[in-house]
């Protein structure tokens, strides 16, 4: 039985992960300064190679939690890329995953000890072998479910403005939304629980705080209800 696939090429099966945090005003990405050949001292994906006794989506989950200390955060398979001469070294296929996390509560020493650092979507170093092109079908799908799912309250610290979670989407989506209108879509829902307290560090007036009510959203969810926004 062990000699079954002996006919077959074996091949190196890696992850990267493209992390997005956002800093309140800019969408970001979590990258790290490579520390060894190829590519050495180029920015790149966190990444790392599958093991024996892991799942992919395991392998991805230990990779994230090495750079930034966090579990349990939401993270989604993206896709393979398996392009013969992608790594100069061996034959590797990458499954890419982009995850989201708030950028307050990684362990910025894990992060410090891997190089690494936060660069705008917008504006970032290029990137190691097909990295850039990962990036981009991230983004692509980031803006996808954004719009249909809730997931982007995932960046967003537990208590926020409107305000706030408006210059989110228009950080994910590189659009303006009109602020009454936004405001008055997001209401319409009833996704948003109000609090009694205010977010002054803007204004004197301020803003009240919100939360998403996850529990509500999964109950309109399995009676239909399609989040938009």
């Amino acid at each position: 039985m062990s000699n079954l696939y002996s006919e077959h090429s074996q091949h190196l099966i890696a992850l990267d992960n493209i992390i997005f945090g956002f800093d309140g005003q800019e969408l970001k990405m979590l990258m790290i300064k490579r520390g060894f050949e190829p590519e050495k001292d180029n920015w790149s994906l966190m990444g790392g190679f599958l093991k024996q006794d892991e799942s992919l989506d395991d392998a991805a989950e230990r990779i994230l939690e090495e750079l930034t200390g966090l579990t349990g955060v939401y993270m989604e398979q993206l896709f393979a890329y398996g392009d013969v001469n992608r790594d100069p070294i061996a034959r590797t296929v990458s499954v890419a995953y982009y995850a989201l996390i708030k950028v307050d509560s990684y362990n910025k020493e894990l992060a410090k000890l891997h190089g690494a650092k936060w660069f705008t979507v917008t504006q970032h170093p290029s990137l190691i072998f097909d990295h850039e092109d990962m990036v981009e079908k991230a983004l692509g799908r980031l803006r996808r479910r954004t719009r249909t799912e809730p997931i982007g309250f995932e960046l967003l610290p537990e208590k926020f403005t409107i305000p706030q979670l408006r210059s989110l989407y228009e950080a994910i989506n590189q659009t303006e939304y009109d602020p009454r209108n936004f405001s008055k879509k997001l209401h319409s829902m009833k996704l948003l629980t109000k609090l009694d307290e205010k977010d002054k560090s803007t204004s004197r007036k301020g803003a009240y705080l919100y939360k998403f009510d996850k529990n509500r959203y999964e109950e309109l969810k399995a009676s239909g209800f399609n989040f938009g926004l």
